[in-house]
């Protein structure tokens, strides 16, 4: 720790402190949380729910661990440090977040969830406190007690803040799932448009009798399970038809109320997942692509609901057996149709330019065995096998004017489709064109940028 100095106590929670502390080394701003729990051998922190878990995710939107230390028995995580939470943001706010803020910061939040769910955890606390904000990202935080979704129940009892507490955890069952954790998001979307809690309760009994007054008490229909779990400890459901929720949430438009409603049920098999809730309307406007999808040469522009839909495709497919490796492959190449453009753009401005040396006189049409036909007054205007699109003479009477080094060796040969000499391959794979490299361009000889892409 003598790396590090530490600046302002910044929260202080059941297992431990939360500092804002500098690395003297680096000048880097970290947080550092201060464990309240002594810790006698390094086995027993490394297997901390927390370390273990943030071990295995990284994402943007999910806090990142720099570093564990243990000294003097008192353990330390090192954290990247963010500027507040978000409970911070709404205690003392006056004006109403706007939907779009709104949107924004629960777009993020479902797509760490559903990182998370997909590797295996589910986080068991959310709330307004552990989601960490600076500026216009926020990230999940304080993993200590989450659990991963394949682990052996029975589940420990109490688990969350209690006004985002779910009903299967209030009503004591061991074998509740990552829903748990979409439930807790339906209470925190309300309120972040409301700036007041959805389900303040007193106590767990106050708690249901709060959500019963909100969205209507349980029937068989709604919630059969529920009722089962509520005998079996003998407690019975206050009766109520439930509210109109826009009058609870008036400055919600209708695609929030009905996510709201959606993750707010009775039954968690209702509850859309984190990768679901993403694909709901109230996010269309939303667009996101992974950057380990991002092309590196050029980012382009996608429509929202395809880039939403397709790079959350991609980040699902990502969590199978065998689809990293896939996905790495995939995205070290071009798309087909990129690399058919762009091996067609140059193999044709080639082949025109050598067309061109050994006619120099006459056009593209008079040539006794022509690389290119003209094309008809009806034909596409675009190159597919072995047609030219309009205005390739026009073209072609540009690149006579150029100068190539390797031109004089042309005059008077004829070409053919295996090999040629700006360092390209014709494959003739299907029809198409492709370029492969053949060799390295030798030292001394020029090349206008033009003739090589």
């Amino acid at each position: 720790m003598e790396r590090y100095k530490l600046i302002k106590e910044v929260g202080d929670g059941t297992f431990g402190s939360v500092w804002r502390a500098i690395n003297k080394q680096s000048g880097e701003v970290v947080a550092i949380k201060k464990m309240k729990k002594k810790y006698y051998s390094w086995e027993e922190c490394v297997n901390l729910r927390e370390v273990k878990s943030l071990r295995k995710m990284n994402h943007p939107n999910i806090v990142k661990l720099r570093e564990v230390i243990r000294e003097n028995d008192i353990l330390y995580f090192v954290f990247e440090y963010m500027e507040c939470n978000l409970y911070q943001l709404t205690k003392d706010r006056e004006k109403l977040f706007s939907e779009a803020e709104v949107r924004n910061w629960c777009f993020q939040v479902f797509q760490g969830l559903a990182y998370m769910h997909q590797r295996g955890y589910f986080h068991r606390d959310l709330k307004p406190e552990n989601l960490l904000v600076s500026k216009s990202i926020i990230k999940i935080a304080d993993f200590g007690l989450a659990r991963e979704v394949n682990s052996r129940p029975p589940y420990t009892e109490y688990v969350s803040t209690r006004w985002y507490r779910a009903p299967e955890v209030l009503l004591q069952s061991y074998l509740y799932s990552s829903k748990v954790d979409m439930w807790a998001m339906g209470a925190i979307m309300a309120e972040l448009f409301t700036l007041r809690p959805l389900f303040p309760g007193t106590s767990e009994a106050d708690e249901i009798y709060k959500i019963c007054s909100v969205i209507g008490s349980p029937t068989t229909d709604t919630w059969a399970d529920g009722l089962n779990l509520a005998s079996a400890i003998n407690y019975q459901f206050p009766q109520f038809a439930g509210v109109h929720l826009p009058t609870l949430i008036p400055s919600a438009s209708e695609d929030a109320i009905n996510l709201i409603k959606s993750l707010c049920s009775w039954d968690p098999c209702i509850r859309p997942s984190a990768a679901d809730a993403l694909q709901h309307p109230f996010f269309q406007s939303c667009f996101y692509v992974p950057p380990s999808l991002r092309p590196r040469a050029a980012i382009t522009r996608t429509p929202a609901s395809a880039g939403t839909k397709g790079g959350l495709e991609q980040q699902c497919a990502r969590s199978l057996p065998g689809a990293l490796s896939n996905s790495k492959l995939t995205n070290s190449f071009p798309s087909p149709k990129l690399h058919a453009s762009l091996s067609t753009g140059v193999q044709r401005k080639l082949d025109m330019v050598n067309q061109d040396s050994r006619k120099p006189d006459k056009s593209l049409k008079s040539s006794t065995k022509p690389r290119y036909q003209p094309p008809g007054r009806k034909s596409p205007t675009f190159m597919s096998k072995g047609r030219v699109a309009r205005g390739v003479s026009e073209t072609a009477d540009k690149f006579a004017s150029m100068t190539i080094a390797s031109r004089r060796q042309s005059l008077g040969q004829q070409p053919k489709p295996p090999t040629m000499k700006a360092g390209v391959q014709w494959t003739g794979e299907s029809g198409g064109m492709f370029l492969r490299p053949t060799q390295q361009f030798p030292h001394g000889r020029n090349y206008p940028r033009k003739v090589v892409g």
